[in-house]
Formats: C-alpha cells, sequence, structure tokens
C-alpha cells in the first residue's frame, strides 16, 4: 500500500503537497481555472495588512517561502485577526520545520476561523507527518463534519486510519470519497484493499469490477496486493504498454 504522502498527491493529480492555503475558501480557486478570486468584507478594511498578504500570496506562488512568511507576519502585524494569513503563515512554517511554531499558528488560525474545513485538514495532514494520528484524525475528522463534500479529507482521513490498522472505519471514509470522486482510481484502490482487510470479499469484487471500466492499472494493483486470483481474469487482456 502506498505511502499516505504519495498517495494523497496522487489523489490530487499533482505532486503530493497540501491544500493551497492561500486559496483556501472563502476566496477559494475557482474549480476550472484555478485563479482566486480575493473577496472584500463590507467592512472597512485594513488595507496595509491586505497589501503585505497579498504581496505574501505572489511570494508563495513564486516558490519564495521566506519571504512570503515576512509578507504573512506583517499581515497580522497589522490585522491580528487575518486568519487566511495565519493559516498561510503556519503552512509554510510546517513545510519548513519548524513545527512548534507551525502548529501554534494553525491553533491560532482555527480560534480565528474554527468553521474552516480547509484549516482542520490541514493541521491534520501536519499531525499526520508528525507521526501523531490520534491528533490528526480528530482533525481530520472535524474537517468532514463541517464540509461533508471536502473528498481530499475524506480520503486523508482514510488513509490515516488504515495506517492505524481501522480498516472498518478506513472502508468509511474511502466510501465518501468514492461517491464524491468515482473516477478516482487511487480512490477505488484503496477502498477495495480496506474491505480486503476487512474479510468483505464481495465487496472487494464490485471494486474491481468498477475500477476496471476506467483504470486498468489500478486494478491490477488492488488483485495483486489483495491476493484475489479469481478477479484475475479482469485484466488478462491488461498490457502497460497501451
Amino acid at each position: 500500500m502506498k505511502c499516505f504522502y504519495e498517495a494523497l498527491g496522487a489523489f490530487m493529480n499533482r505532486p503530493c503537497t497540501w491544500a493551497r492555503v492561500a486559496d483556501c475558501p472563502p476566496g477559494g480557486p475557482h474549480p476550472q481555472s484555478g485563479s482566486v478570486a480575493i473577496p472584500f468584507p463590507d467592512i472597512p478594511m485594513n488595507l496595509e495588512a491586505w497589501r503585505h498578504y497579498l504581496r505574501g500570496v505572489t511570494l508563495q506562488r513564486r516558490k519564495r517561502p521566506l519571504q512570503a512568511m515576512d509578507e504573512f507576519r506583517s499581515t497580522l502585524a497589522y490585522d491580528s485577526s487575518f486568519a487566511r494569513a495565519a493559516h498561510a503563515l503556519a503552512y509554510l512554517l510546517a513545510e519548513d520545520g519548524r513545527d512548534e511554531e507551525a502548529e501554534y499558528w494553525f491553533r491560532e488560525a482555527l480560534r480565528l476561523q474554527p468553521k474552516s474545513a480547509a484549516i482542520w485538514f490541514n493541521l491534520g495532514f501536519f499531525y499526520d507527518k508528525r507521526q501523531r494520528p490520534t491528533d490528526a484524525v480528530e482533525a481530520m475528522s472535524e474537517a468532514v463534519r463541517l464540509d461533508p463534500k471536502l473528498d481530499t479529507a475524506w480520503y486523508g482521513l482514510g488513509l490515516v486510519l488504515a495506517a492505524q490498522g481501522h480498516h472498518a472505519e478506513a472502508a468509511r471514509a474511502f466510501e465518501r470519497a468514492a461517491v464524491l470522486q468515482p473516477m478516482n482510481g487511487e480512490v477505488w484502490y484503496h477502498l477495495g484493499m480496506a474491505h480486503h482487510a476487512t474479510g468483505n470479499d464481495e465487496r472487494v469484487k464490485d471494486v474491481a469490477r468498477y475500477l476496471n471500466r476506467f483504470d486498468r492499472k489500478m486494478t491490477k494493483s488492488l488483485i495483486v496486493h489483495s491476493g484475489r486470483k479469481d478477479l484475475e481474469h479482469l485484466v488478462a487482456d491488461y498490457d502497460p504498454r497501451f
């Protein structure tokens, strides 16, 4: 079974990364273009704070994390209630290995925006990477409670639970992710493996048959890794060159 980070990266169809925190709702990325519309609230704004925040977003996208962190810190100096800046700063600090400070800013971001599923998900990812599975499950569970349509959080929760050996709970999380991402081979592979671990042979067969419709490579991996020789006929004519 793939590690959490390889699997999550494959799921998101891009190199393994966290949620793009600077783009998290409100003001999230457009589902097609990926561009971000920055909402301007109907209350007086701290223009200096916004100026530094937008600079930070630009620097982050240009892969200049140290300068971006400086701008997010300046944002918070001008406006300590700027949750997006706290979230973005936490993300960059975590990427830089400054765990204690990163956790502080994740928690501060949640204090400011406790109903943000994206922040809870990234905090869960942070905890899992630091081998704190109990905290990771708690954070990701809160993410899916707040936003039941957050497919990456369901998938991430399933991966963490499976790594802990909680395969029945993992299967339930993967089932939710599969509903939200019906054509994602990684999700269906892990769903099949979770059901295999619980001894649900019929569900593994159903998953393999469905997966074989659109991702034969992952179907073969599922059959091989689950040891289901009775399903080998599904990929008997599979040729990885095509």
